[in-house]
């Protein structure tokens, strides 16, 4: 690991708010860097998400949790980068320091700001101010500004300096998140699988069977192209390569259904969410009638059945019940139309929605399992849904109230319960 990574990484363990002052400086005999600005005045917003940071209710996430440093601190450090090769190293960085300063955040490690320690939303919303402003950016050297955005992307979602120690003897769990969502109709809402991510990651915890089991997570963007760009399985590929710190098991988490969690018994292959939109209003080119398969997605069958120990993990029962879903939306063999089925699917017919429908949640448990059944194909997999959060404050201009933090808190406390019941056998295959 570089100086430049090992330094950014430390100002966030440390809870520090002058991370640039131990990022590397020039040497007084160094040429300057380059004529750079980073725009005095904001840039339009490239998308919906960064426009809906106009709102002050969005804006204030890194403020209220202590994470506004980046903020304030990041343009200056893209101006002191020198070439295309400093820009990399720096967008690591800075996005492996967010990454580790929100898990901390989540975890206890490093206090800060007036928002409970449980909240996935100030993540979101600073990395997002820093992609505007990296947007805004006008090095005097080339670069490719897209690449460098997804570089930064990974590296603030966990995607990256993220692996499994590979201690002799604990078992490895990895498992996936989300951004929050719907929020042009809601800008304040949060999302409970994000904020388990961030509080899991790195953890060792008790299985019921008496193992020791490390995690490791991400949270993914909800947004089509990510997905189509592969970042679920730039996301899960590593974990999934054989060796010492490759996953005994995977699962990928999303909010669900109001009151209760969900085991997913089947992932779809086809996208089916029209007319709702992903958090930049693109939409999946699917429909329930007419389902569409994602751009670049491998082969693979029309549904994937879940291999979670899901007899085991259904013990949990309080305070949210669990259930294993077993319906699905296909259009049978010789049909035109959809029909819905609580059993699963029958032979020969085309997927329109998994269990969780036909958005990216139905997506990332099917990317995530075919490439398990590529690489790993005995290991346990699947999907879990999280009850929806509720209880935000009536008043608009509160961003979290004892309602909404009891609910986000029993919820994620229950993520863990249900993953540590899962040293029991996996599902028989079908």
């Amino acid at each position: 690991m570089t100086f430049l990574r090992r330094t950014a990484l430390s100002a966030a363990l440390l809870g520090v708010t002058t991370l640039t002052s131990l990022l590397p400086a020039a040497s007084a005999h160094a040429d300057p860097a380059p004529a750079c600005t980073t725009g005095a005045q904001a840039p339009a917003p490239a998308d919906a998400e960064q426009a809906r940071l106009s709102d002050p209710r969005a804006a204030s996430f890194p403020e209220r949790a202590g994470l506004d440093g980046f903020v304030r601190r990041f343009p200056a450090a893209l101006c002191g980068v020198r070439d295309a090769a400093g820009a990399q190293r720096l967008l690591d960085a800075w996005g492996e320091a967010l990454w580790q300063a929100a898990v901390n955040r989540a975890q206890g490690r490093r206090p800060g700001g007036d928002l409970p320690a449980l909240d996935d939303r100030p993540l979101y919303w600073t990395r997002l101010a820093m992609t505007v402003q990296l947007d805004a950016w006008q090095p005097g050297f080339p670069v490719d500004r897209a690449a460098l955005k997804s570089r930064f992307e990974d590296a603030s979602r966990g995607l990256t300096a993220n692996g499994f120690r590979g201690t002799p003897g604990v078992r490895r769990i990895f498992v996936s998140g989300f951004d929050p969502f719907g929020l042009d109709a809601e800008p304040r809402r949060a999302n409970p699988s994000g904020s388990a991510a961030l509080q899991l990651n790195g953890r060792r915890i008790t299985l019921a069977d008496g193992t020791t089991a490390e995690i490791r997570a991400v949270v993914l963007p909800v947004r089509y192209a990510d997905f189509d760009a592969g970042i679920v399985e730039r996301a899960y590929g590593p974990r999934l390569v054989a060796g010492p710190r490759s996953a005994d098991m995977i699962t990928s988490i999303s909010q669900g259904y109001p009151g209760l969690f969900t085991l997913e018994a089947w992932a779809g292959r086809n996208r089916s969410a029209d007319p709702y939109p992903d958090n930049v209003r693109a939409l999946s080119g699917g429909t329930r009638e007419h389902p569409a398969t994602a751009p670049g997605l491998g082969p693979g069958a029309e549904f994937l059945r879940t291999s979670l120990p899901t007899d085991a993990m259904t013990t949990v029962q309080a305070p949210y019940p669990v259930r294993l879903n077993t319906s699905v939306t296909e259009i049978p063999a010789g049909g035109a139309a959809p029909v819905d089925r609580e059993d699963g699917p029958t032979p020969g017919s085309r997927a329109v929605a998994g269990g969780g429908g036909g958005y990216l949640s139905n997506e990332v448990a099917y990317r995530s399992n075919r490439l398990r059944l590529e690489l790993r194909p005995g290991l346990p997999g699947g999907h879990l849904h999280t009850p929806v959060l509720t209880g935000l404050p009536a008043e608009a201009d509160r961003l979290t109230g004892p309602e909404f933090e009891r609910n986000e808190a029993a919820i994620t406390a229950q993520v863990l319960e249900v993953l540590r019941a899962s040293s029991g056998p996996a599902a028989a295959p079908r």
